[in-house]
């Protein structure tokens, strides 16, 4: 072979590893942490995407493959989907990952990214528009009220009130033996995703995820009423939920306490996902997309 003919071949094997390179997803550059690990995928303006309670970033694929243009940034939250518990070993979850995030966004110089939040996601969505309006430009909660506990508890419910519940639940967790973890699981799932043939990886992720990070997460979601932060919240934020599972409930009884729950939050556009489940990622795929297209173009 002539040395000419070897340098040209040199040269094509250097572009096609650099292509390779390219098409997968990489891991956010010089940014170490003990409560999340962030990959990116494709070009573009920055979206932050965080998965809720016991998820992965798998509930994003479609929606990154459906809506290019954007580069993505896909959080994993410690404890989640086999992931090590790292500094989420202990005390609260969602909190410290929104300051977490919040250090991500300033460390890779982020100006002001779009944030999607599915659930526990949206929590540390609202989090982080409260407490760092500057680091956001704008906010997608997919399904979460900004107070879970009101859903444990009559009307009026504080967080000292749920709490006693909280703990009741925590002490569950704590001490289903793995069979009935796995049981409990695929009827969560199966009541949270619609679409059938999501459901084993959520429950994958589900299974994965270490009981004692997701109980304390779940704790600290129900004791957290973020209603007195939403009035912090400037950038506009656009909410996607869905018709609750309970018998005798309403669309209307549905709606009205969604618009009660974010009125404090004046930049915020309401929108019921109808035939639902709680993944609308999924269950309503080509709608949300829709919706997420809508929610970056403004």
């Amino acid at each position: 072979m002539s040395r000419s003919a070897l340098t040209r071949r040199l040269f094509l094997i250097s572009l096609l590893a650099v292509a390779c390179a390219a098409l997968a997803p990489a891991n956010a550059a010089e940014f170490k942490s003990e409560r999340i690990t962030v990959s990116t995928e494709g070009k573009g303006n920055d979206v932050i995407l965080i998965p809720g309670l016991g998820s992965s970033p798998r509930v994003w694929r479609e929606l990154v493959r459906a809506v290019p243009g954007y580069r993505y940034h896909l959080v994993q939250v410690s404890g989640f989907a086999g992931h090590a518990r790292g500094q989420n070993a202990e005390g609260t979850v969602a909190a410290p990952v929104a300051e977490e995030i919040a250090r991500y966004i300033a460390a890779q110089g982020l100006d002001r990214p779009a944030i999607i939040g599915h659930s526990m996601g949206g929590t540390i969505g609202l989090m982080l528009a409260s407490r760092h309006p500057n680091a956001l430009s704008r906010l997608m909660v997919v399904d979460m009220l900004p107070f879970l506990g009101a859903m444990f508890g009559p009307p009026g419910t504080t967080t000292a009130s749920v709490k006693p519940t909280a703990d009741a639940f925590i002490a569950k967790l704590r001490t289903a033996d793995p069979v009935a973890r796995q049981a409990r699981s695929a009827a969560t799932i199966d009541s949270m995703v619609d679409n059938v043939a999501m459901r084993p990886g959520a429950l994958d992720d589900s299974l994965k995820s270490d009981p004692d990070v997701v109980a304390r997460a779940f704790h600290e979601l129900i004791v957290t009423d973020l209603r007195p932060e939403l009035a912090k919240i400037a950038v506009p934020t656009t909410v996607l939920y869905v018709m609750a599972k309970t018998p005798g409930v309403t669309e209307a009884a549905i709606d009205s306490a969604y618009t009660a729950a974010y009125a404090p939050l004046k930049a915020a556009t309401l929108k019921r996902i109808p035939s639902s489940a709680h993944f609308i990622m999924w269950d309503q795929s080509e709608q949300f997309q829709s919706e997420v297209r809508q929610f970056l173009g403004k």
